[in-house]
């Protein structure tokens, strides 16, 4: 497979609300609204993210977003109202979590500190 772009979709029970706080989480409204019960976020050129409160589009889960400045990113944030967990120290990333509206798990990484090595 040569994966071209990733769009992971999350399940949301109140579009409205899951709107408002991922336009909190991204800093900007969606980029797209290709149908009523869908939005769409361009974050790169290699993809972004979906809300849905249709189960045929998207089901429950999380998501993992890098971002360069993670200490940056946890300050805005909470200035938005949402507060991410303690960060999380590990071998390859540090992380902060948070849960959505509906759930999801919303986890923040920083920038890989060394070589990953799978299991």
């Amino acid at each position: 497979m040569k994966l071209e772009k990733i769009y992971p979709s999350l399940l949301t029970a109140d579009l409205a609300v899951a709107e408002r706080w991922y336009t909190k989480l991204f800093g900007r409204e969606p980029d797209y609204r290709p149908m009523p019960t869908l939005l769409h976020w361009e974050l790169s050129g290699q993809g972004g993210l979906m809300l849905s409160s249709s189960e045929e589009i998207a089901s429950r889960g999380s998501i993992f977003l890098y971002v360069a400045d993670l200490a940056a990113e946890r300050r805005r944030l909470e200035k938005a109202g949402i507060a991410f967990g303690s960060d999380i120290p590990g071998d390859y990333s540090t992380l902060a979590r948070a849960r959505d509206p509906d759930g999801n798990l919303i986890t923040l990484a920083s920038p890989p500190s060394g070589p990953f090595t799978p299991a």
